[in-house]
């Protein structure tokens, strides 16, 4: 019996697939989840900023105040910019005569509005009985454009509405790191608001 000699080119396809039957996973390529920068968040301090509309409350160091110029009537609404985080809080500033309801519900609905992208709505109540601020804080979960609105009311003459946005698309995986920090913030707002 005569044997035939091996062809180089069997010997090596027969190591390669040798070579690639290893069960070891580690060693396996797999290309990386798509990732988000770091964030560098800045320490907080704060000043008492008082405004000229009867109401004033805490700010943090890397916020400015601005007035809001979409309001033209109004100049006591006004918008604290978070420009390092691309971010604006709204606040709307009422006079009450007798129709506290209303504003009640309107600030409600507009929260609501974000059911159709929100994966949830929770409701805080704060109540500060010195100040007589009383307040409901919407905490929106998801990719909704906004994730946090509340009111404050002294409930007999006055009524701020505050609604923070950013200036980019909504997603919630990237925005959660710096909705909680500035959501710290808006609690200190509520927590320190008086009325003149």
């Amino acid at each position: 019996m005569k044997l035939t000699p091996i062809k180089p080119t069997l010997i090596f396809t027969f190591f390669c697939i040798l070579a690639s039957c290893n069960t070891n996973t580690d060693d396996i390529s797999m290309p990386k989840p798509k990732g988000y920068l770091r964030i560098q968040f800045p320490t907080k301090t704060y000043t008492h900023n008082r405004t000229s509309c009867g109401y004033s409350f805490d700010v943090p160091n890397y916020a400015t105040i601005e007035n809001n110029t979409q309001s033209k009537t109004n100049q006591c609404w006004k918008n604290v910019e978070f420009k390092t985080f691309n971010a604006t809080l709204h606040l709307s500033y009422f006079k009450l005569t007798n129709n506290l309801g209303k504003y009640i519900e309107d600030a409600r609905s507009l929260a609501y509005r974000h059911t159709v992208k929100a994966e949830y709505i929770n409701e805080t109540f704060f109540k500060n009985d010195t100040n007589k601020t009383y307040a409901v804080v919407y905490d929106i979960g998801g990719n909704a454009a906004s994730n946090c609105q509340f009111f404050i009311t002294d409930s007999t003459l006055n009524f701020v509405r505050g609604a923070l946005y950013y200036n980019v698309a909504p997603n919630s995986d990237s925005l959660q790191p710096v909705n909680d920090f500035i959501k710290q913030d808006i609690q200190r707002l509520i927590e320190t608001f008086e009325w003149r």
